[in-house]
């Protein structure tokens, strides 16, 4: 690109998440492309990473969704905006994205949006809120799903809408380079029986990720020796988590569900599993961790809707089911578990060479970077 991309990043905070860590990818590319990256966010675990990918964190209290609250920011950001010269703004999140739509023309400078789910539209005002995500000039959908959504919610063309799936870093996810030590160290902390299978599934504890579907599922699986083990923080859900241990002892397995709350080495805990789940009863607008899961060359089964149709062939690279089905999930969690090692393997291997090819980090920063061009050098009139 003929100019230099000055990046300003705009979310709520960097906790940890896919969205957070695509942030601090981004930054990674736009520094690694000689430009400047920048990321306004009340902070968080992953704040360091953005330093460590050559970026600058500026911390501001984005949270907030009051109007007053909204107009504030709007100002600070302008400031930044100025003082460090930024020529784009590419805002993550709803209420950060409304202060940073405002600054971006303040400023007039390009403001651009990343939509990353189907967000809910439960009551009257809820549309015109999300509307802010389709202001951009160009809209990054990470899904066909999402962008599909897009155009039909919001009216946007297919001249501003960008698809470009999430990615994961093959060499980061790959089975070959977790060690026997690391998967058992899991095994020992999550109190893993020797002669079980592990079923994994990573989602934060929340009750839409499926797993009250995957627990009721277990009870109904042929195969007793597995056990489930549920990855991811409760985030202070702690009615939910109450409601989960009441329905593994009403269906009587208890004993063979895990809720092993955060997990900092991720690889290792798929290359423990014999199979990962994603039983999301609402639709994922990508779904990454299941794409995680394939580049580990993993068994994967995800109900049949949102980003899962798109990074699943159905029987080919991991398996399909209705959403909220859990007869269904137990007969697929029957069917992989019946296969030997080496028919396993083959899916497996499927599974990492189609991510490999269509899913990767690099190519997502990539087409951001492409994303960013277009507008530098010229592509279209502001949206603003």
């Amino acid at each position: 690109m003929r100019a230099r991309p000055v990046v300003l990043q705009v979310l709520p905070a960097l906790d940890g998440g896919g969205v957070e860590r695509g942030t601090v990818e981004i930054a990674a590319a736009v520094t690694g492309a000689g430009g400047v990256a920048l990321v306004a966010s009340g902070g968080g675990r992953l704040a360091p990473a953005v330093e460590r990918a050559g970026g600058r964190n500026l911390k501001l209290p984005l949270a907030g969704k009051l109007p007053w609250t909204l107009w504030r920011n709007a100002a600070r950001l302008e400031q930044a905006i100025r003082a460090h010269g930024v020529n784009i703004v590419h805002a993550r999140s709803r209420a950060p994205a409304w202060s940073a739509w405002l600054a971006a023309r303040r400023a007039g400078v390009h403001f651009v949006t990343t939509y990353h789910a189907p967000y809910g539209e439960g009551f009257w005002g809820k549309r015109a809120y999300n509307a802010v995500m389709a202001k951009g000039e160009r809209v990054i959908a990470i899904s066909h799903f999402l962008g599909a959504e897009v155009a039909r919610r919001h009216g946007v063309g297919p001249d501003r809408i960008r698809v470009i799936h999430r990615g994961v870093d093959p060499a980061l996810f790959d089975a070959a380079k977790v060690s026997f030590e690391r998967i058992r160290k899991l095994a020992r902390a999550w109190r893993l029986p020797d002669d079980h299978e592990a079923i994994v599934l990573p989602a934060r504890l929340t009750r839409w990720k499926g797993q009250r579907v995957l627990i009721e599922a277990l009870a109904r699986m042929q195969h007793r020796q597995v056990t489930v083990v549920l990855v991811g923080a409760d985030q202070g859900r702690l009615r939910y988590v109450g409601e989960l241990s009441a329905l593994a002892e009403r269906l009587s397995v208890a004993d063979r569900v895990r809720l092993a709350g955060h997990c900092d080495d991720m690889p290792a805990a798929l290359a423990l599993a014999s199979v990962v789940v994603n039983a999301s009863t609402e639709p994922e607008g990508f779904g990454r961790v299941i794409v995680e899961a394939q580049a580990m060359a993993r068994p994967v089964i995800a109900t049949d809707h949102g980003g899962a149709a798109e990074t699943i062939e159905h029987g080919v690279t991991g398996w399909r089911v209705p959403p909220g089905d859990p007869a269904a999930l137990a007969a697929a969690l029957d069917a992989v578990l019946a296969m030997g090692p080496l028919e396993r393997a083959v899916f497996g291997a499927r599974a990492r060479a189609t991510v490999a090819e269509h899913f990767t980090v690099r190519a997502m920063q990539e087409a951001t970077l492409a994303v960013y061009a277009e507008l530098l050098d010229g592509g279209s009139e502001s949206a603003l």
